[in-house]
Formats: structure tokens, C-alpha cells, sequence
């Protein structure tokens, strides 16, 4: 049960600056599922998110209780002014760099990492951590400036990146791992199979891969694609790789 003496709202105050925003049910559900740590988590109405977990979520019904405590509707906007319309909201502890780190080094690894090669779009880098999550990848990293714990990156990754390692690296820091790269000009990727320990690097969305990452590359692979279509969504491309690892051997976790 709740601490009758917490108070939701000066915890939330306390921490937002360094934790890790749980905006939506959804959100909220899979950080639980996987086992984040949550010091705090708020909705405008308990009854309607507990229902709804009954409904969607039995297994963490009783943790979103335990968890939840119930604020006015004014309250919930005032600590984030566009709340998502299941009014759950929560703040998790991010997970330890070293540890991820330590996971995306572990070797043998038995599924791959994914890497986005300086990213642009927030949303597209939230779908590929949910698609990593879903297929069992070891981890998620990303070059550039991009933040992939960006609240936006979270909300779009559904809570999943409590299911997988994210961290952002440069080139010279990727895991190890043959590195195969997504590129038009590579050998279609129907005649390979990737291994387990594979690193999968996609290009940004407007130019593709940069120098750096083309050089670090073992491989060159393309996906098959109708002339004259310029490309696949930055998701897609990662969807279609794993799901090409998986039915050629690769085993989803």
C-alpha cells in the first residue's frame, strides 16, 4: 500500500531532473514488467489505470498498485503539462551504464546488438528499442548526439528499454561482434546468414552510414527493395534484419 506520509508530488519534483520519465500506461506496465525501479508514480485516476491493468496487464496488476498513487487532474498537468490520455505517469531510476556496458561486452553473446548511426528521429529510434526488446537483441546503441533515454525516445520504445541495453557509444566503443551494415550496395542480405553475435548498424535517416561506421563495417548488407523506392523507414529496415536473424537460426530470447 502507499506510505500515507509520501508525497507524490515533492518526490516527483525531486527527482525529474535525473530520472527517467514513464509517460502512458503502456510505459509504465513494461518498466514494471521488467523490473525498473520506480520511486514514484502518479495517475489522476487509480481506478480506471487499475482496471485497465486487469484488463491488459494481470501479471503487474498488483505492483501498479502498490505503485500508483492518485493526484487531481490539475496536479498531473502541472507536473507534465500534455499527461497521455491513461493519465499514468511515473519516474524510474535509469539503469547503470556499467552494467549495460557490460552486457553489450559480454561474450559469447547469443543475440545481436543493434546500433542507429547517428539518428535523428526521436520516434524512430523509441520503435527500433521496441522491436530490439521484442526480439530478444542484446542491446540498442546509438552514435551522435541523439539522447536514446530522451523522454520522447521512452514514450515511443513503450518502457521497453528496461528490456534491453541502451546506451549511446561512438563508433571506436561498439560491442564486439562481426559488424554487419545496412547499405544499398551490399550483398542482399536473403543470401546470408547473421550470426548470433552479429553487431547491425543502420545509417541515419537522411544520409545512411557515415564514413566512420562504413570503415568499422565487416560487412555491407542490403535489403531487398523495388527500383526506384529510395528507402525503408529506419524501423522497418531493423525489423526486417532481425526478423531476417531470426528465421535463419536465430533464436528470439
Amino acid at each position: 500500500m502507499n506510505d500515507p506520509a509520501h508525497d507524490p508530488v515533492s518526490a516527483w519534483r525531486r527527482l525529474a531532473d535525473d530520472a527517467v520519465l514513464l509517460d502512458g500506461f503502456h510505459t509504465v506496465k513494461h518498466a514494471v514488467r521488467f523490473q525498473a525501479r520506480i520511486p514514484v508514480a502518479v495517475t489522476s485516476d487509480r481506478k480506471a489505470a487499475l482496471e485497465l491493468a486487469d484488463q491488459l496487464a494481470p501479471d503487474v496488476r498488483d505492483a501498479l498498485e502498490a505503485l500508483l498513487t492518485e493526484v487531481p487532474e490539475g496536479t498531473l498537468k502541472a507536473l507534465l503539462p500534455r499527461p497521455h490520455p491513461t493519465a499514468v505517469a511515473a519516474l524510474a531510476v535509469r539503469p547503470s551504464r556499467a552494467a549495460n556496458l557490460d552486457r553489450l561486452a559480454r561474450t559469447p553473446r547469443g543475440t545481436p546488438v543493434v546500433v542507429l548511426d547517428n539518428p535523428r528521429n526521436l520516434g524512430n529510434a523509441g520503435a527500433v528499442i521496441r522491436l530490439a526488446a521484442g526480439f530478444g537483441a542484446t542491446g540498442v546503441v546509438t552514435t551522435g548526439t541523439l539522447d536514446p533515454w530522451h523522454p520522447t525516445v521512452v514514450r515511443g520504445g513503450a518502457g521497453l528499454h528496461f528490456a534491453t541495453a541502451v546506451e549511446r557509444l561512438t563508433v571506436d566503443e561498439l560491442p564486439p561482434g562481426p559488424v554487419f551494415a545496412l547499405d544499398p550496395e551490399g550483398e542482399d542480405i536473403r543470401g546470408l546468414k547473421l550470426p548470433d553475435d552479429a553487431v547491425l548498424a543502420f545509417g541515419s535517416e537522411r544520409t545512411g552510414l557515415s564514413a566512420e561506421l562504413r570503415a568499422r563495417a565487416d560487412h555491407l548488407v542490403s535489403l531487398p527493395m523495388r527500383p526506384q523506392v529510395s528507402s525503408y523507414n529506419l524501423a522497418t529496415s531493423v525489423a526486417m534484419t532481425l526478423f531476417h536473424w531470426s528465421a535463419t537460426g536465430g533464436t528470439v530470447a
